[in-house]
């Protein structure tokens, strides 16, 4: 053979060797990124039949033009799976577990998601607020989930700064406060703080215990990317943690710090007085210069009013079904919300659920949760107990009465979807002006 053919030969064989190793490669990598996106659509469309998917505050908007599929924002997120990626490009999978982490635009290397709130409709109307979170009602501020951001840090850090800001401001005399600060969670429990810190006359109500929207928190653990400042107490550094944790938490800081918080106090109105405001609650009326809203987005939940619904393990929203596994669960209610959590909490099959509803029928269901729920129910899926009432609710069990009688059933965690009194109306009647915000 001549020394060309040789050449021809051994290139042939260089090209072929080449290919084998980068097929090698690329046959795995190619697998890989297939069942990924599988995955992604699986999870996709479970968050759609839950009615999951779309987003009700914070969330990624992804500029799909822009997006290069290089899966990085997936990755970032502390909530887990809100981002996939479908057709080489990032989609939201699971809109209502944002929290506003805004990890993933960070991660973005072309910058191609922006952090925005929900669309109308999907109970994202947002409070105008300016740079200090005061409205458009002068010296009355909102700080915390109700102005769209439900992050702890973040509303940690928005009633420190709010409070500061007042701080500034000339002092109130003639036995007004200078700042009543309503709601006891992470964002009123700082302003409180700061505002002791400083040495204001304050006050915080609130018309549960501190800590209240904690402990209807919809996920099993609440996570924070980064360390966060507290007045009085110092830096918290806790990164992930348990609602029962984090409320432990807050029992040591008001221990320590003497904040005092009137609790179990619902605040009725807020009415201008001439030069200052005046608080009115079941109990008192508080004469403020300065107001502070840090009440939560989700409203006030309505309760059952039975032994056992102050535990940890009862609360009145589910946004992340996928970390509840092989637990005895009880869902609560009649209407959309509960079915769509009862199937949730169904769909990967490992836990026992079961769907207590006090009317003998279902009667204000979407046809197809409707659909959804005889479908589960035919393959005992998802246990109904209609014309039941919950009677009790203790460490491992629940005490459910029916027709029948009544009856122990075993549990972990128990959902309470019974309707509840949002704050919107609240807000508007004391003045606030409110922006609708749509995504381009």
């Amino acid at each position: 053979m001549s020394g060309r053919g040789l050449m021809n030969t051994g290139s042939l064989i260089t090209f072929l060797v080449a290919c084998v190793v980068i097929a090698a490669a690329l046959i795995p990598y190619v697998r890989h990124i297939r069942a990924e996106e599988q995955k992604a659509r699986k999870k996709f469309n479970e968050a759609k039949i839950a009615g999951l998917q779309a987003a009700v505050s914070a969330h990624p908007h992804i500029n799909a033009t822009a997006c290069i599929g290089c899966g990085g924002c997936t990755t970032v997120c502390p909530e887990g799976d809100v981002l996939g990626i479908i057709d080489g490009k990032a989609v939201l999978l699971h809109g209502s577990k944002c929290v506003g982490h805004g990890l993933c635009a960070e991660a973005c290397p072309v910058g191609a998601i922006v952090m925005m709130m929900a669309a109308p409709g999907r109970s994202a109307d947002l409070p105008i607020l300016n740079e200090n979170f005061e409205t458009t009602v002068r010296n009355m501020f909102i700080v915390g989930e109700l102005g769209g951001m439900g992050l702890i840090k973040n509303a940690i850090t928005q009633g420190r700064k709010v409070v500061e800001h007042i701080a500034t401001r000339p002092r109130s005399a003639n036995g007004t406060y200078d700042v009543v600060v309503v709601g006891a969670g992470p964002a009123g429990l700082s302003a409180g703080l700061t505002a002791k810190a400083a040495r204001l006359k304050y006050a915080v109500v609130d018309q549960g215990e501190p800590g209240g929207t904690i402990l209807q928190y919809p996920r099993r653990k609440i996570v924070m990317t980064s360390p966060v400042e507290l007045p009085l107490w110092g830096e918290v550094k806790l990164t992930e943690a348990s609602k029962e944790t984090l409320l432990e938490l807050w029992q040591q800081v008001l221990a320590r710090t003497q904040l005092k918080v009137n609790t179990n106090e619902k605040v009725l109105d807020i009415s201008d007085a001439g030069g200052h405001f005046v608080v009115k609650t079941v109990l008192a009326e508080y004469p403020a210069r300065h107001v502070v809203l840090a009440l939560g987005r989700r409203g006030t939940p309505r309760k059952l009013g039975v032994p056992g619904e102050e535990l940890g393990k009862v609360t009145y929203r589910l946004i992340d079904a996928e970390t509840y596994k092989d637990c005895d669960v009880l869902v609560v209610g009649g209407g959309d919300s509960a079915v769509e959590a009862a199937v949730g909490l169904a769909l990967h099959g490992t836990n026992r659920v079961t769907l207590s509803y006090r009317k003998s029928e279902f009667t204000r269901l979407k046809e197809r949760n409707a659909r959804r729920l005889d479908e589960f129910r035919k393959k005992n899926a998802v246990n109904v107990l209609l014309g039941s009432n919950v009677k009790e609710i203790t460490l491992k069990e629940v005490r459910i009465e029916t027709a029948g009688g009544t009856s122990m059933l075993p549990n972990d965690y128990v959902f309470i979807f019974a309707g509840g009194e949002m704050p919107f109306e609240f807000l508007k009647k004391a003045g606030i002006r409110f922006q609708e915000q749509v995504v381009a």
